[in-house]
């Protein structure tokens, strides 16, 4: 028995003596190294661990040797094998011994040698952590359970839950949640299978990270581990990487309101502007309804932002603040005349996320195009609505995809976005490629509330609903109708007289019927308009092809205002390329200022276009066009003197 003892305590003695490997360990090979270069090279070792995450440490336990390699590639800083060996070149172990790196600057992200190697550490460190599979254990028991569900029932059969799990191999880079963040989304109607090509390359910190899923993380973690205003240029990943370990580094308190470029038509307006997402009471999907265009046919997806006046509290009422509103709308970046049908098939056109004000998308839609809006309140919880918002400012800053109306289309680029701000598990399976579609089955998922609509009137009233201004103008023609004898039964067939055949009824008008007139000259001089446009493109085209010199002009300001007018969908290009994310407050003042000298430039060349361009049309055009305007100034002259006559308030 005591011979047992003493083999049990000689045991025990002997694991107390022994170092658990229970954390990552970096063990530096220093054979080869004098003792400066050891101290240096453990220095930077030591600075690594400290960086890392304590689970990323926790989790990868092992012994890493770390060794310096002579070859290795010039402009190699390291690399790391698949399981455990990291080497990094040792043509920098010079200057890291006798503290040059440090100051020693580079034409790479981190700056100096020395921050290079730091970052170079981590980066491969993180592919190793990453190849790893270190799932934790309510994930690994899914992708487990999804495997096996594949293996009976094939893509067909899976649930929401296991898209893009089935087929993990990695601990972060093919997590669909990363993915969907780090621009790899789904492809629409392909059961999870993921884009090739990341489109989110605008803003970037390294264009490395831009070659796989797997090197998108290596780079991220460089930038979450050793910049401190990672969260706040890339707040969606960084609260990803908090989220999966727990932890954060010290990190910058970020401003609340996020920036984005107003595209909205009004060019005497400051485009920069901000958005705080506390502000956002709701986030409403806006569809447009169809229309006879081809890439109009099954309507328009947009999503509304419900922002809340300064001042006022989150709540109902902030429907009404119409003028707080915006509109986060993908379009096809047209830089030419024409809208080619062909090249939207073969994605020629690029998709841009447009930032619009909410009154300007009304009067496009319900005036212009004679098409309503329906409002349709999104049901989100607080914390997927905030996330929703920074989402979009990020895609807002850094996204240039390519706009295909089958298959990239508004309702495709609106899902993925509505994906990867919100996380909402209902939408992993969802795919649509129709924005009248799309409604239905957020619909279906229980997701939209379309009940809002149930009652037209109370739906006008309160924001849901834009009607289109054909049944107004429908409704002012009745009035008329009502008062006039007048031959017309459609209001299409009153606006189809010319302008002078109108006029003899404007002085037998009373003060309601001239009201009437006024709206209906208003929408006959924005169907002339639209008419010239269509001509004026004709025509334009047309010199074009000719070689023409009538346009030559015109050509020229219309040429320069879409190369000025770039930066509205795609602000990035009005920054350096020092800065990534979302531009920081050192950076916005200079924002300010570029947008506002291009806004400037738009305003002054849409004026010069302006008149250019009248005189491109037609003689009959131009002469229809001028005599609209002469009714629209004729009616508003008869209604002062009708409102005057009866005693009405006369402001001075």
């Amino acid at each position: 028995m005591n011979h047992v003892r003493a083999w049990l305590l000689g045991c025990a003695l002997t694991l107390l003596g022994t170092p658990a490997l229970a954390d990552l360990q970096l063990e530096l090979q220093a054979t080869s190294l004098d003792p400066q270069q050891t101290q240096a090279s453990q220095a930077l070792l030591d600075e690594a661990m400290a960086k890392l995450p304590p689970l990323f440490k926790q989790r990868l336990d092992r012994r890493v040797s770390v060794s310096w390699s002579d070859n290795m590639p010039a402009d190699a800083y390291g690399q790391a094998s698949l399981v455990s060996t990291l080497e990094l070149n040792r043509r920098l172990l010079p200057s890291l011994t006798d503290g040059s790196a440090a100051s020693e600057r580079t034409n790479r992200p981190h700056g100096t040698v020395r921050e290079e190697l730091l970052a170079t550490v981590l980066h491969e460190l993180t592919h190793i952590y990453d190849r790893a599979r270190l799932w934790p254990g309510s994930e690994r028991s899914l992708i487990a359970r999804c495997a096996r569900q594949r293996a009976a029932l094939g893509k067909i059969g899976q649930l929401a839950e296991c898209r893009s799990q089935a087929e993990r191999r990695f601990t972060l880079s093919d997590d669909p949640r990363f993915l969907d963040l780090a621009g790899w989304p789904q492809y629409v109607g392909r059961r999870g299978e993921r884009e090739q090509h990341n489109a989110q390359f605008m803003r970037s910190p390294d264009s490395y990270e831009l070659s796989s899923p797997k090197e998108y993380i290596a780079v991220n973690m460089e930038y979450f581990l050793l910049d401190p205003s990672y969260g706040c240029r890339r707040p969606a990943l960084n609260q990803y990487l908090r989220d999966h370990f727990g932890w954060a580094p010290p990190q910058n308190t970020c401003a609340k309101g996020l920036p984005f470029i107003n595209a909205g038509s009004d060019f005497a307006r400051q485009p920069l502007g901000e958005i705080d997402p506390e502000r956002v009471y709701e986030v409403d999907f806006l569809l447009a309804e169809a229309n006879q265009n081809l890439v109009s046919r099954w309507g328009h997806s947009m999503l509304r932002l419900v922002i809340c006046k300064p001042g006022r509290p989150r709540g109902p009422d902030c429907r009404l603040d119409l003028d707080q509103s915006l509109v986060l709308s993908y379009r096809a970046f047209v830089n030419d005349v024409q809208l080619s049908s062909w090249d939207g098939l073969v994605g020629a056109y690029p998709s841009r996320l447009f930032v619009l004000p909410l009154g300007q998308v009304i009067d496009e839609y319900t005036k212009t195009e004679l098409r309503s809006l329906a409002s349709v309140p999104l049901k989100l919880n607080r914390d997927e609505i905030e996330n929703l918002v920074r989402q979009a400012a990020e895609m807002h800053w850094s996204y240039d995809g390519n706009y295909w109306f089958l298959s990239n289309n508004c309702a495709v680029e609106s899902l993925k976005l509505l994906r990867s701000g919100t996380a909402n598990p209902r939408l992993n399976d969802l795919d649509s490629i129709m924005p009248n579609g799309l409604l239905a089955v957020l619909k279906g998922r229980g997701l939209a509330d379309t009940r809002v609509l149930d009652d037209p009137r109370e739906a006008l009233r309160l924001g849901y609903r834009f009607d289109s201004y054909r049944e107004r103008y429908q409704a002012m023609f009745d009035v008329l109708r009502k008062q006039l004898p007048i031959r017309q039964t459609e209001v299409e067939d009153w606006l189809a007289l010319d302008a002078e055949q109108r006029r003899p009824w404007f002085d037998k008008a009373d003060l309601r019927t001239s009201a009437a007139l006024l709206l209906l000259e208003q929408a006959s001089l924005r169907r002339q308009l639209l008419l010239a446009q269509d001509e004026v493109k004709q025509r334009y085209l047309n010199a074009a092809a000719l070689k023409d010199g009538s346009i030559n002009k015109a050509d020229e300001t219309l040429k320069q205002m879409l190369a000025n007018s770039g930066f509205l969908s795609r602000p990035a290009e009005l920054l350096d390329a020092k800065g990534y994310g979302l531009p920081q407050p050192d950076e916005r003042a200079h924002l300010e200022q570029v947008s506002a000298e291009r806004q400037a430039k738009l305003l002054r060349l849409s004026t010069d276009l302006d008149k250019e361009v009248r005189a491109l049309l037609e003689p009959s055009r131009a002469k229809e066009i001028a005599a609209v305007e002469a009714n629209v100034k004729h009616i508003g002259e008869h209604l002062r003197a009708l409102h005057k006559a009866a005693g009405g308030l006369q402001l001075p």
